[in-house]
């Protein structure tokens, strides 16, 4: 039974910084893509950004290209979403999934594990 443990979300400020963890255990991680995804308030569950087993590929939806960065650290068991020039439309909670396949997978229902998020909020 894999478990993933998220990290790192807090009260920023637009215009900030901030990195999320994600912890894994109970699995061989490097076998795995990780993914984030994040939910708003009043919004569908949205795709963020994903990686392969490798760390070699990575994809991200539109909106966060050029600001997030998605790494992993297999070493670790531990999957990382740096987010730079923050802005309030950012605002979610993010969670973090992993995939039964090394390739990237984009969509939620390709995800079989999922924390239990952590909250990001991007102040005006």
């Amino acid at each position: 039974q894999v478990q993933l443990v998220e990290s790192g979300g807090r009260l920023v400020q637009a215009g900030g910084s901030l990195r999320l963890s994600c912890a894994a255990s109970g699995g061989i991680f490097s076998n795995y893509a990780m993914g984030w995804f994040r939910q708003g308030p009043g919004k569908e569950h949205e795709y963020v950004a994903s990686i392969n087993w490798s760390g070699e590929n990575t994809f991200y939806t539109d909106s966060v290209k050029g600001r997030f960065t998605i790494s992993r650290d297999n070493a670790k068991n531990t999957v990382y979403l740096q987010m730079n020039s923050l802005t309030p439309e950012d605002t979610a909670v993010y969670y973090c999934a992993t995939a039964p396949s090394p390739s990237v997978m984009l969509l939620p229902s390709e995800y079989d594990y999922w924390g239990q998020g952590t909250q990001v909020t991007v102040s005006s």
